[in-house]
């Protein structure tokens, strides 16, 4: 056996708690391990020129030969373990406390010993997790050299060194906090989290930050209306006041998914705002925006940010957290999740898909049954099956969606989602419509920027023969989410144009709906009256041959519209229609 004495740098870490995961979950937690060593540990290391010497269950040893690449290594480990563990509840974090030290080592056979590697074993022990400790000898060469600051523990005694070693915690030189980016992460609430940070005040005017702040301010009222939503009070999300912020760093101080950023510039009278929401952990774009206006009317203004700013976050928000439920492995639902993955098929016309997502409703409601929004989703399940058409028996769906409706009003009485839905279920099959009409005006009071409330508010008014309001209401929820979908805002503004008989309005919009929306067998139907009433009997006939091929219930049941002679005029063009056919 050949023996090499030489000296180098040494890290040493392991896992905090190794035990404990191991026993709550050992086979997910050998496989994020392995995951992390391939993605951050072994990458850092080949990167700054170390060489693991050895690995045992729950950590490892490495050799450095200078101890700037061996602090840069560490610390660049424990910031991708931060990242790495942003999304994930305290205690299933994989954390790592290290160790660096410079010393003197004995190599035989690929392995080292000796006082090196001992002093970093022993350093690693008085690290927190997620943090670093190293030594004097450490902190000695690398001083000036990484933007780091070392906080002097004083001498202490390691168990089996001979004599005392004074120990540094490493913390970023930026920071008042230590280098242990673990424990100050906090955990992610239970809902989709934001914070709305101070708004730039880009005017060169110190005066214009009262603007600035109270632009935040509105901006945190509005979303604080959002149910489903976590916001950071103003409080703590203005300590960020007048620094240049990292936003992942700010995700892992505040525990939030989401920062929302922006600027305020001012040019004379005119004022210009702009936003970014930013998911945090990972750093995209999800949404970006602009808005001009005048000084004096500063708080017209603010409202009209705030307003807007809320209404984009919602729907941009619950699309991101679709998305997160959708590739979320299907091992670990709860009933946020079951309810997140039903909503986009439930809200589809595919009877497949809606059925898919009445299952999974049906799931989450077992493990929850006072989940208001999931209980009436599954009513908005059965009022689909209604309005495709080709069930048995529709008053067995009209039954389900009306009992859903009540118990999701008895599970989330103050729940706008909620409220919203159970609105629509009243409107389309009760017999009088005040009611409905009353719960959506509340569903909107308590979330003035409630995008898919303001449709179904605009559905409400067009079944109650008000089709001014109808179409306003309609048209702000098209604004208030500018980039989704608009298939049913339009469906719903076409139709009002049609009983208003602006059919080549109507028609447009319907043609633009259909688009979007294929399989809608009212589109088709509307589609098809308006062809009718507008004399265009062989584009008449050929939405009624294409109606055919998605339900064979051409004529529907038209119990929503209040007013006989709507009811009339849209049976009377759908009749034209098929007549033409038959």
């Amino acid at each position: 056996m050949t023996q090499t004495r030489r000296l180098a740098a040494i890290l040493a870490a392991d896992v905090a708690g190794y035990s404990r995961l191991i026993e709550a979950d050992e086979e997910g937690t050998l496989n994020r391990l392995r995951s992390i060593r391939a993605d951050i540990i072994d990458p850092k290391i080949t990167q700054h020129r170390g060489r693991i010497v050895k690995t045992t269950g729950d950590g490892l040893l490495v050799e450095f030969s200078s101890v700037v690449d061996a602090l840069r290594c560490a610390t660049e480990i424990q910031s991708g373990m931060a990242d790495d563990n942003a999304e994930t509840v305290a205690e299933s974090r994989i954390e790592f406390r290290v160790g660096v030290h410079q010393g003197d080592i004995v190599a035989e056979d690929g392995d080292i010993f000796g006082d090196g590697v001992n002093v970093a074993a022993r350093l690693e022990t008085l690290a927190d997790p997620g943090g670093i400790c190293v030594s004097a000898r450490v902190q000695e060469d690398a001083a000036g050299k990484l933007d780091l600051a070392f906080d002097d523990l004083g001498e202490q005694a390691l168990k089996n060194i001979a004599r005392p070693v004074r120990v540094y915690r490493v913390r970023d030189a930026a920071s008042e906090s230590p280098l242990a980016l673990a424990p100050s992460v906090l955990p992610l609430p239970d809902k989709p989290s934001i914070a709305v940070l101070p708004f730039a005040n880009l005017s060169g005017d110190p005066e214009q930050d009262y603007f600035a702040d109270g632009m935040v301010e509105e901006i945190i009222t509005a979303l604080s209306r959002i149910r489903w939503l976590f916001v950071i009070a103003r409080n703590s999300s203005f300590t960020y006041k007048g620094q240049s912020v990292d936003v992942k760093q700010v995700g892992r101080e505040l525990g939030v998914r989401y920062v929302l950023e922006g600027s305020v510039r001012k040019s004379g009278q005119r004022v210009r705002i702009t936003a970014q929401l930013i998911e945090a952990a990972t750093g995209p774009h999800l949404w970006a925006d602009r808005f001009d206006g005048l000084l004096e009317d500063v708080f017209e203004l603010q409202d009209k940010v705030a307003f807007s700013v809320a209404g984009v976050i919602e729907s941009t928000l619950q699309a991101a957290e679709i998305r997160r439920a959708a590739e979320r492995p299907t091992t670990d639902l709860t009933a946020y999740d079951l309810y997140l993955r039903a909503r986009p098929d439930c809200l589809s016309w595919d009877r497949e898909r809606i059925r898919s997502a009445l299952g999974l409703l049906e799931r989450a409601i077992e493990r929850d049954p006072k989940f208001g929004p999931a209980v009436a989703f599954a009513a908005v399940c059965h009022h689909h099956f209604t309005t495709i058409g080709g069930v048995e028996d529709p008053a067995i769906h009209r039954r389900a969606a009306l009992g859903y409706a009540q118990r999701a009003l008895q599970a989330s009485p103050s729940d706008p989602d909620t409220i919203a839905e159970v609105a629509f279920m009243h409107g389309y099959f009760g017999e009088d419509i005040e009611p409905a009409t009353k719960l959506i005006d509340r569903a909107l009071a308590l979330n003035p920027s409630f995008c898919r409330g303001w449709g179904i508010s605009g559905w409400l008014r067009l079944w109650a023969g008000h089709m001014d309001v109808a179409v306003e209401h309609l048209q702000t929820a098209i604004r208030l989410s500018p980039l989704d979908p608009k298939a049913t805002q339009l469906y719903g503004i076409a139709v009002a144009h049609f009983f208003e008989g602006r059919f080549s309005d109507a028609i447009a919009m319907l043609v633009t709906a259909l688009d979007e929306l294929p399989g809608h067998a009212g589109i088709y139907r509307y589609l098809a009256s308006c062809y009718a009433h507008a004399g265009r009997f062989d584009d008449a006939r050929e939405i009624i041959k294409r109606l055919r091929t998605i339900t064979p219930s051409v004529l529907p049941n038209v119990v929503q519209w209040r007013r006989p002679e709507h009811r009339e005029f849209f049976l009377s063009g759908l009749r034209l229609a098929m007549a033409e056919v038959e």
